[in-house]
């Protein structure tokens, strides 16, 4: 009988349509998806308004919840209730809105009983000169609140340069926002709820957007951690070797940049992987730009062959 935790677990992908999204999730990464507003590819996803399904294999046709309930011996038999990471692809052909999440005692509370979002973005592509919001600056939490109050945007908000091969990591607490033309790869909490504090005034169907002031000023950080501590680069990793590039008690991410042949050992819970460019075989398995699959617990030894790029994950036992 065949061993099913040698298996990998291929996800057919859910993506959304969003008010500052392109043509790129279908044109670059062949989701076949109609409509030029696709913003965000749900690539690993166990959340309700997102459940990828198994598309090939023994467990084709199921939900990743469903693989969560039903199989907890494939993820590690972890002590959580609901699969705990979410990884998409997001790109951004317009600025998205200036947004801060809640910890997970916050949403337990205010958001009947969802997990907060912690999350990290690797930047696969942006433009020159690109900058993202990460942080603000007011310095107090009485300043913070005049400075929204009195719509000071200008002044509040804090974009920090970026180039391709960067990595943020973003804590509850942090306000944040993608700008325009620059693609990510987002590993996050299982969870979807954001907080929009400020949106440019732009209206959707001829109305702006809900905005949630309270909630932001109850959960923003002050002061906000440094510029210098929110961005690192690491474009120039070793090849052929899974490299840890950030770890917290949300989860751990690796970055894995083959060209020939890599091999490691799969000990985690689980990995959840994004094929970012290229395209190869894992353990005999084709694989290219735009596939996300999970490697189960227990699957051992893993041989990567091929030219490509890859972001990992998995969190604690």
């Amino acid at each position: 009988m065949e061993d099913k935790g040698k298996e990998l677990l291929f996800l057919e992908p859910v993506c959304t349509h969003n008010i500052w999204g392109g043509k790129k999730l279908r044109e670059e990464f062949g989701y076949a998806v109609e409509g030029d507003d696709l913003g965000e590819c749900w690539g690993i996803s166990a959340h309700p308004e997102g459940d990828g399904m198994i598309r090939k294999g023994s467990y084709q046709g199921k939900t990743l919840s469903q693989m969560w309930a039903e199989h907890p011996e494939l993820f590690g038999n972890l002590p959580y209730d609901r699969y705990p990471l979410l990884t998409k692809i997001i790109d951004a052909q317009d600025d998205l809105s200036i947004q801060v999440h809640p910890d997970d005692a916050y949403a337990q509370k205010n958001e009947n009983g969802s997990l907060g979002k912690t999350e990290c973005w690797y930047i696969m592509d942006c433009k020159e000169d690109a900058t993202l919001v990460v942080g603000h600056n007011a310095k107090t939490k009485d300043e913070l609140d005049d400075m929204v109050a009195q719509g000071r945007w200008q002044e509040l908000i804090r974009e920090v340069p970026i180039r391709k091969g960067d990595f943020i990591q973003i804590d509850p607490g942090t306000v944040h926002a993608i700008k325009a033309d620059t693609l990510i790869l987002e590993t996050q909490q299982n969870s979807a709820i954001t907080y929009r504090l400020y949106d440019y005034g732009r209206l959707q169907n001829g109305k702006p957007r809900q905005l949630h002031i309270d909630k932001s000023l109850d959960v923003i950080t002050v002061p906000a951690k440094s510029a210098e501590d929110s961005v690192k680069s690491i474009s120039s990793l070793p090849e052929n070797q899974l490299n840890q590039i950030y770890t917290c008690e949300k989860y751990t991410v690796f970055k894995l940049d083959v060209d020939g042949t890599a091999t490691f050992r799969q000990g985690y819970p689980f990995l959840a992987a994004s094929v970012l460019e290229g395209e190869g075989r894992v353990n005999g398995d084709e694989v290219r730009k735009g596939d996300h699959f999970i490697l189960p617990c227990g699957y051992g030894e893993v041989e990567a062959q091929g030219n490509m790029s890859l972001i990992l994950s998995t969190v604690e036992k």
